[in-house]
Parts: structure tokens; sequence; C-alpha cells
């Protein structure tokens, strides 16, 4: 399902509440927020607008920036544990900077100047419903021409946040161990078998890239792979560490990782014929921590 993107006017302090994320089998979607205010509000309002967001993802934009917008990320969760947020400024954002809130007092997170390197920023909130952030228009002649937007995320206090992904794959660049690997089939945002077509390598991103065809998708969070009409195959890419030193090999494999902000990264991948013995083994002492389909 697709929603249109909202356009509303808020003065003054009016909040915004977005319920009614949709859940699927397939993935959860949020709305897109686009809010068009700098050419409505008034020229010397010093009224700061706020906007509250119940998803736990989703984008917003803010057409025609002027003066700031407190956006409040209120997702309805029952869990009060801590949390990571994080945000990933479109490259073409222009307009304002993006403060967060801490204790009352503004941090900047993300200078006007640095969204075009398409980085993620994240910080963490000690409650969900905690978090907020603040953008404030930077001085312009010409504000029809500029357009602020982000996509962001809220994780789990277990959950990786992107700029620790990196971090965190130097651990798995090693093969993951059984227990890890029968954790990965359960928890994973992605699961699929299937082949590696080839390997890219980014020298100055220090990435490479895991284009996998594959037979049979059976979990995703997102559309990372894509369904050819013809041969019935999933496509997708995958990006792991370069030195981790993944090459192309021969053979039927089975992929996990996580996603974030459109991207999958590569956890764990064992050939599919050792996955299934090692998961055979653990049914049969009843130690597998999910059910899978095998066939």
């Amino acid at each position: 399902f697709q929603f249109s993107p909202v356009l509303l006017h808020l003065t003054g302090m009016l909040d915004f509440f977005m319920s009614g994320c949709l859940h699927n089998a397939m993935s959860v979607d949020c709305f897109s927020f686009l809010f068009p205010s700098g050419l409505i509000r008034e020229p010397h309002s010093h009224t700061v607008e706020q906007v509250r967001l119940r998803c736990t993802e989703g984008s917003v934009e803010w057409m025609y920036p002027t003066q700031a917008i407190r956006i409040a990320l209120e997702p309805n969760l029952s869990t009060s544990r801590p949390a990571t947020v994080c945000i990933k400024p479109y490259r073409n954002s222009r307009g304002a900077n993006i403060y967060i809130e801490r204790a009352e007092k503004l941090e900047l997170l993300v200078n006007e100047e640095a969204s075009w390197l398409g980085q993620v920023y994240c910080f963490s909130v000690e409650r969900p419903q905690q978090a907020a952030v603040f953008l404030q228009a930077s001085p312009q002649q010409d504000i029809s021409r500029r357009t602020v937007g982000f996509q962001y995320e809220l994780l789990s206090s277990g959950t990786p946040a992107p700029t620790l992904v990196k971090d965190a794959m130097l651990e798995v660049c090693r093969p993951c161990n059984n227990t890890e690997l029968l954790m990965a089939i359960c928890s994973s945002d992605f699961v699929a078998r299937g082949f590696i077509r080839r390997v890219s390598h980014h020298i100055g991103q220090q990435l490479s890239e895991v284009s996998v065809a594959a037979e049979h998708l059976y979990r995703q969070k997102s559309g990372v792979f894509q369904q050819e009409a013809a041969s019935g195959e999933w496509q997708g890419s995958l990006k792991t560490l370069l030195q981790c030193q993944v090459r192309q090999g021969n053979g039927l494999f089975l992929f996990t990782g996580t996603e974030h902000f459109g991207e999958a990264w590569l956890g764990c991948a064992p050939r599919y014929k050792d996955f299934v013995r090692v998961y055979q083994a653990a049914r049969a002492k009843r130690k597998n921590p999910c059910e899978f389909p095998l066939d």
C-alpha cells in the first residue's frame, strides 16, 4: 500500500498525530510527511511549529523552510527502554540545520552543508517516546528553491544502528557460529536462499557489494529484493565491508542480514547445505529458537 504525501499547514503549537502504520507479511510501512510551510507562514512570526510522528520509521520533507519546526517522534510502543534514533538527510536537502533536544537544550546534529554527504547520524534517547528533532531554517534570499528532507529510523536498544554497522561487521567478517546462525534466521530483516552472481569492490567507500539471485525469499523488511517477471528469481544487492574480502563462490547459499534506509547489509551467509545440517541437528534436540521451512 502507498500513502499520498500529506500537505498540512500547522499554526501555533498544533500537533499532528500520525497513526495507522501498515503491518503486513512483507514490511512495516509508514507515512511520508511533506510540510510546505515556508510560503504560507507569516514572515515575521517567531512561532515554533510542532509535528508529532507516531511511526518508528519514515521520511520528512519541509518545503520552503522558514523559522523552525520541532518534530517529536512519539511511536506507539509499549516499551520504555533506551533506544537509538538515526537520521539520513537527503543528498539534495538544503535550507536548515538539524538539531536534537537533550535536557531542554539543542545540540547540532547535521549542518546544512553536510547533507550532501549522504551519511547517517544517530543519537540515543532514554525512552523511545522522548525523541525530538528541531529544524532551524538558515537565512536565505530565495526559499522557493530549498527543501529539507530526511529519513528516520527508531531502533530498539538491541538493534545495531547504521553508523555502528561497520564496527559491528568487524566481528561479522568471521563465519557465524551455529548459535548465531540459528538466531539470524529468526531475527534478520531479510532471509533468502540463492546464488552469488558477482561481487563488486568499492575502495573509496571501503565497501563490497554482493549481487544475489535468490530462488526463494523467506522474508524481507522492505523492497531490497525485487522479483523478475520472466525468471521468477529475486534480485538483490547486499553490502559488506571491503576488509571482509568477500569473493564470488559457487553453490547455494542462505543470505541473512539487516536493512537500514533501503540498504541491505550482509550478515550470516552459510552454504545452504551447511545451514540445513545445523538446523536439523538443533531441531532434533529441540534447541532451534524458531521454526524454519526446509524444502
